[in-house]
């Protein structure tokens, strides 16, 4: 890359160049450190004689501006902090358009980018040390081979095919998903699916139903252009179909794992919700989380297996089954949604990065996602049981889990008026992050409570967190010496 000098006309060579130089290092655009161009080369980019630039680098090393070096080059020397460059307060036409983005609030942001204490339940991240290092290494080693077949050529926007056709069997294999590799749309994380939904179905004033309480990014994705969101209250057996508005246009749900309180979705809510989005002519999106990890019942397939009616995007993500830095989904489109979804994702992105594709293709059909989930699920399942073992045992005078068979986040409901800020508050100090399940409500926590997840935190860590929960509980909430007995009687019975 040249460096931007221009020179103009005959007079003043010399001048011209050390002005520009001086001024480049002076307000910092030519950064401390940063190497200058010899002097041959220099000359001969803008037409000067060699003496000319020698003579300018002369100049600035006198004045300190720059420093040479014997036999490497001349790098320039800032001698202070560099003045900040002022610009006019232009009043923007825009200016209303861009409060609003800022006043856009950006939920679970602070926590993803946090320093994690010792001990963190942070819901939605998995321990990378149980990752596949070594195969992953060897796939993406396929990938460089395979992207240099293809360099300097853009890769089609609904992803690679290698890719498409390895999520549609995977996805039919886990999840019992019906599709083509013709509805499979490959995106940067799950995240990205539902802005693209959101893009694609949503104008300003449409209605969107989402969970209360719900994944608050959803909520915030679907706000953003300007939709309706009402919130639609859950029971023990997921949404509760019948408070759906009239004029519904799309629904949000997570029915094998429920965000945040965890319990699934019954088979009888599933058809109601599939009637009535029939009815309204909505389009339902299925988040599928973390439904990867199934601990004990029967297997349930995707609420998109059951959709006869085309109603039902699928989305999903290899974030939380992986590793988050992969930024790696896909969503499964009802037929009608395929062309549409591709356009906007063209002009979105024009496609997601080939080479996590080529990498994550020969991961699937090389069987090392199966063999990493099954691994996962062992060591989340351990995890899981002691977790139950402290909520239905030591803490149970405190909270009550929800029942929930999947995934690797679970919900503990307060048994009683409890002061949630002051424990999570005390457990930092401890080392030891806990969530609020009030953090998930957009309006009124019907519940208080924890949300725990145990992707990132190891099986021992979990016994030594929660007894510094359990002793914070006993000073800011004791129990009576009456349930004091009784729960160590409990706790000691065969």
């Amino acid at each position: 890359m040249e460096l931007h000098i221009l020179i103009d006309g005959t007079r003043d060579l010399g001048g011209q160049l050390y002005r520009q130089l001086s001024a480049a290092i002076r307000s910092g655009r030519l950064t401390d450190g940063q190497q200058l161009p010899p002097t041959r080369l220099l000359a001969s980019q803008l037409g000067l004689s060699r003496k000319t630039v020698s003579d300018v680098y002369d100049k600035l090393g006198y004045e300190k501006l720059l420093v040479g070096k014997v036999g490497v080059g001349s790098f320039v020397q800032t001698p202070h902090a560099s003045p900040q460059r002022r610009h006019a307060s232009t009043p923007l036409a825009s200016a209303q358009r861009i409060a609003r983005w800022e006043a856009t609030p950006t939920p679970l942001r602070r926590a993803s980018q946090e320093t994690p204490a010792r001990y963190a339940f942070i819901g939605g991240r998995a321990t990378p040390a149980h990752f596949p290092q070594d195969e992953w290494r060897a796939c993406m080693l396929h990938a460089l081979r395979q992207g240099g077949q293809a360099r300097g050529r853009y890769g089609p926007v609904e992803g690679l095919p290698a890719l498409r056709a390895a999520i549609a069997g995977h996805a039919a294999f886990s999840r019992g998903i019906h599709c083509t590799e013709e509805q499979v749309l490959v995106t940067s994380g799950a995240q990205q699916a539902l802005h693209l939904l959101a893009l694609t179905l949503l104008e300003a004033g449409d209605t969107v139903a989402v969970e209360e309480p719900g994944y608050p990014v959803a909520r915030a994705v679907f706000a953003s252009q300007g939709a309706r969101v009402v919130g639609i209250d859950v029971d023990e057996d997921g949404l509760i179909v019948a408070q759906i508005p009239d004029g519904t246009r799309l629904i949000y749900v997570t029915p094998a794992h429920q965000f945040p309180l965890g319990m699934p979705m019954s088979m009888a809510r599933r058809h109601a919700l599939l009637e009535r989005a029939r009815q309204l002519g909505a389009i339902i999106i299925e988040d599928d989380y973390d439904s990867a990890f199934r601990y004990e019942g029967r297997p349930e397939d995707a609420l998109q297996s059951m959709d006869r009616y085309g109603v039902v995007a699928h989305v999903a993500s290899f974030s939380k089954i992986m590793l988050p830095e992969l930024r790696l989904g896909y969503v499964v489109l009802p037929q009608a949604l395929v062309a549409a979804m591709q356009t906007v994702k063209y002009l979105s992105d024009c496609h997601t990065a080939s080479l996590g594709q080529h990498a994550l293709a020969k991961f699937i059909d090389d069987g090392h996602l199966l063999r990493h989930i099954r691994r996962c699920h062992d060591i989340y399942a351990g995890r899981r049981e002691r977790l139950q073992h402290w909520f239905n045992g030591p803490l149970a005078p405190w909270f009550r889990l929800v029942p929930a068979s999947a995934g690797f986040h679970v919900a503990a409901l307060a048994q009683a008026p409890l002061d949630i800020a002051e424990l999570l508050r005390r457990a930092r100090l401890a080392d030891v992050s806990l969530y609020a399940l009030a953090s998930f409500y957009h309006g009124p926590a019907r519940h208080e409570g924890l949300f725990l997840g145990y992707g990132a935190i190891d099986k021992l860590d979990i016994d030594t967190a929660l007894a510094i929960v359990l002793a914070i509980l006993q000073e800011i909430a004791p129990l009576p010496l009456s349930g004091v007995a009784n729960r160590v009687a409990s706790d000691s019975a065969p």
